[in-house]
């Protein structure tokens, strides 16, 4: 009988033993050297794992060399072995011939933004526009990566000569209202700003609807906007400002959302010894290689590590997943009774524990993370590894993990709801719809590890 090596690597990818699914697709590039499916697959593992990838992105673009994806994979393999020129050299190769390659120009925006090159993170799509001033998804797709980096001068300006060029879109005054809110201009607390597109219904720009509302002082606005959206596939964008209308307005629903102060943060020392500690920041420091944080992240003053943390084959690293699977798996044991529509104990607790993300962040002089939630995860978390002296993270709470703060551009002055200290080999878990931050280090650095689980099926 005949085994189907690609299979059985691909099933075990979805499983995340990325081991077994390099020895499998090792395998099926061994007995299918031309199968360009079996040979991208087999790259994009090894690069998924942290191994030098390079070469066999080469042997896969051999075989499918006009695949975008490849490319732009092949790209990052590049970049992540120290390449970055060339990989710059490629995306724009690839995208003067394919200028409406958008995956391209956010690859190659991406790829700037960390290697420091922020003054021309923007290029490519630039340059697309002046070659294509026509096309109204590249446009669009450039004033979205400007509003993303919070570059909102830029952003207007694009809107402004999108509209001269093209003249009125729907796309156009979607993003227009979207900037004018989020961007803090001369419109920001117009009641009618939204009212020339009060009958689009998307829950992107909804979401912009309901933060506006709140910065206007209306949770009962917002409320009613956000609330359609738990039964959707878009919940999880939208329960933390559920949370937020109901503590401004408060309702026990918040109380039954979140819990009270601590019931669902929960701190948990994993065991690990004082030499173990000091291997993993060995190694966690090792990956961090970029020069500024990625554009979407929470990180101010630091960086974070790029792919799957849990999937190098680093032993330090796959004994630490180990020891976080056994605590995410009592902390479940942990909660309260299930209840049926509630994001955190709804879900089934009998499934096999995966990752949505795992990584590390580095945090230098005056680093923070910004007030975020993780849309993508079911829990979330932060391991403490190393911390700044005593004397240097600076007075109470400096450096404390936060909960409950409301981001601060809403001006809603909500203040921490709970927090915690930071302990070096103390691993915090708490649902990924919960609003967190952390005050800013005086001085010092603080490495940490974190990661999101995947929302079971």
């Amino acid at each position: 009988m005949t085994v189907d090596w690609l299979k059985i690597g691909l099933a075990q990818r979805d499983l995340q033993d990325m081991e077994g699914a390099l020895d499998a697709l090792e395998r099926a590039v061994t007995e299918g050297p031309t199968n360009p499916i079996a040979a991208f697959a087999y790259a994009q593992v090894r690069f998924e794992t942290g191994r030098d990838a390079v070469a066999a992105f080469e042997r896969a673009l051999g075989l499918d060399p006009g695949n975008p994806q490849l490319i732009r994979t092949y790209a990052a393999a590049l970049a992540a072995e120290g390449e970055t020129e060339q990989a710059q050299s490629i995306l724009l190769e690839t995208l003067a011939q394919h200028p409406q390659w958008l995956d391209g120009h956010k690859s190659l925006a991406t790829l700037r933004v960390a290697t420091g090159q922020r003054e021309s993170f923007d290029e490519s799509f630039q340059r697309a526009i002046a070659a294509l001033p026509d096309s109204l998804s590249l446009r669009l797709a450039h004033i979205h990566l400007l509003s993303t980096a919070h570059a909102w001068a830029e952003a207007r300006a694009c809107v402004a000569r999108a509209h001269q060029t093209l003249g009125p879109s729907r796309g156009l005054e979607v993003a227009r209202v979207s900037i004018e809110s989020e961007g803090g201009g001369p419109l920001s607390d117009d009641p009618h700003l939204f009212d020339a597109v009060a009958d689009w219904a998307d829950p992107g720009l909804d979401l912009c609807r309901v933060r506006h509302a709140l910065r206007l002082g209306n949770p009962e606005a917002a409320l009613a906007r956000a609330k359609p959206y738990v039964a959707t596939p878009h919940a999880r964008l939208f329960w933390p400002y559920l949370a937020l209308c109901w503590r401004l307005l408060k309702d026990p629903a918040e109380i039954w959302l979140d819990g009270a102060a601590s019931d669902y943060v929960r701190s948990i020392q994993l065991g690990l010894s004082a030499a173990e500690l000091s291997e993993l920041a060995t190694s966690l420091r090792a990956l961090h290689t970029a020069q500024a944080p990625y554009i979407e992240q929470s990180v101010k003053g630091g960086t974070q590590t790029d792919r799957q943390l849990f999937f190098r084959p680093l032993s330090i690293v796959q004994h630490v997943r180990d020891k976080i699977q056994k605590a995410v798996a009592t902390y479940l044991a942990d909660l309260p009774a299930p209840q049926s529509g509630h994001p955190l104990l709804g879900p089934p607790r009998d499934r096999p524990i995966l990752f949505e993300g795992s990584w590390s962040v580095l945090l230098k002089s005056g680093g923070f993370h910004s007030v975020h939630t993780h849309p993508r995860g079911w829990i979330s978390s932060a391991l403490h590894v190393e911390l700044p002296s005593t004397d240097d993270v600076g007075p109470e709470p400096a450096g404390y993990l936060q909960f409950g703060a409301s981001p601060p551009e809403l001006n809603l002055g909500l203040g921490a709801s709970h927090q915690v200290a930071p302990q070096a080999g103390t691993l915090v878990l708490f649902p990924s719809t919960h609003w967190h931050r952390t005050v800013p280090i005086v001085a010092g650095e603080r490495l940490s590890l974190a990661f999101d689980i995947r929302e079971p099926a």
